[in-house]
């Protein structure tokens, strides 16, 4: 592996600051989820079993796309699907994977996210799919995650959490918070009574105007 990108400081920096950032907006807690970045050498990503509110860019662990590991800390057990994703999607530069309250609370009743709310189309499609359940840390999982991820930017794990990917670490964790928000907004709404579903082809329509809306990373 080379180490010229990412042994980069200013690369490790960033990914352990978004790892306590995941933290702080409410997406993880305590050792819960993990969070990486590619370069064209292989990723970077947050070490297992470590509380995610203190790591350093040092606690960073560095593996290649081979699944190797060049860094004395072990990776997270979940570097499967962080591999994986980075192999089937090369637009994809970021992931953040989080075990937070509304999305688990989704997950586990393994429902996707339907098209309730136009911004549902963030994640690049009429819908968030929700991927069959597999135990942590298995190939099984991350083949359940690919899956639900084609055409997709995000989905959520089914009795597990959400996994949003991005062209950055922020647009990642911006696209994992939105995911977030849209989960406990739908199940208020499911609260009251059943929510009105936008049609197919409004939300082609929202997807048509998101492609030139703003920064789309």
């Amino acid at each position: 592996m080379s180490k010229s990108t990412l042994c980069a400081p200013n690369l490790r920096i960033s990914l352990a600051a978004l790892a306590r950032e995941s933290v702080h907006c409410g997406l993880n807690q305590g050792t819960s989820g993990n969070v990486s970045v590619c370069s064209r050498a292989g990723f970077l990503i947050t070490p297992s079993g470590q509380n995610m509110a203190a790591l350093t860019a040092d606690d960073m662990v560095e593996m290649n796309l081979a699944g190797d590991v060049a860094s004395e800390s072990r990776p997270s057990s979940e570097w499967r699907f962080h591999r994986d994703i980075y192999t089937a999607f090369p637009e994809a530069e970021a992931i953040v994977h989080a075990h937070s309250p509304f999305a688990v609370a989704l997950a586990c009743l393994r429902r996707d996210l339907p098209a309730f709310h136009y911004m549902v189309a963030m994640a690049g499609g009429v819908d968030i799919r929700c991927a069959a359940y597999a135990t942590f840390g298995t190939q099984a999982l991350s083949d359940a995650v690919l899956a639900a991820l084609q055409d997709r930017r995000a989905c959520l794990m089914a009795n597990h959490g959400l996994l949003a990917w991005g062209r950055s670490l922020p647009a990642a964790l911006v696209l994992a918070n939105e995911v977030e928000a849209l989960c406990g907004q739908y199940l208020r709404a499911c609260q009251v009574g059943e929510p009105v579903l936008l049609s197919a082809a409004e939300m082609q329509e929202v997807l048509e105007k998101f492609k030139d809306y703003g920064s789309r990373d």
